[in-house]
């Protein structure tokens, strides 16, 4: 008989006795409703509210009145048109309303982009747990946290049915 033979059957017999246990991955985390806070008064109550809107349109506006008193008060850069005049008023008029439209263009852009920062990342769920909870009124529903550590979906700041702060699973 071979000398390395009983070594080669002992090995075979390891290496099916492994395959035959499993598969050897990690099994996906299970995908948990974690309860932050069975009441969930004040959560929001100090997101900052965007400036569109009617905020947009008089922060714009106090921008064009401003705009047209300057102007108004100078001398038009076209020789044509006499200070004080009727063409004088359109040039001001005209020159300021851009200033407004560029005005509410800038706090819509800047108001898009603030709205897709809603994703807060943590190392692990515990800590996104306890940010949560002492940060409730400046958290959003609808906030997406991810866990670095966790496989799973991220999750999301929900309110659930009775009326609890939870951390669920997208």
């Amino acid at each position: 008989m071979n000398p390395g033979f009983p070594k080669r059957v002992l090995a075979l017999l390891v290496a099916l006795a492994m395959a035959s246990v499993g598969c050897a991955h990690t099994q996906p985390p299970e995908r948990k409703v974690y309860v932050i806070s069975e009441d969930a008064s004040g959560v929001g109550s100090n997101v900052e509210r965007g400036t569109g809107g009617a905020g947009a349109e008089a922060y714009c506006s106090e921008m064009e009145k401003q705009c047209f008193k300057k102007c108004w008060r100078r001398k038009p850069k076209n020789d044509f048109i006499e200070k004080g005049s009727a063409d004088h008023h359109e040039y001001c008029t005209e020159m300021c309303r851009k200033v407004f439209n560029d005005c509410v263009k800038e706090l819509e852009e800047r108001e898009r982009q603030e709205s897709q920062k809603k994703e807060l990342h943590f190392p692990t769920v515990d800590a996104a747990i306890n940010w949560i909870r002492e940060h409730r009124t400046e958290v959003a529903v609808g906030t997406v946290v991810v866990v670095v550590g966790v496989i799973a979906a991220p999750y999301v700041v929900a309110i659930a049915a009775g009326g609890a702060l939870v951390l669920a699973p997208l």
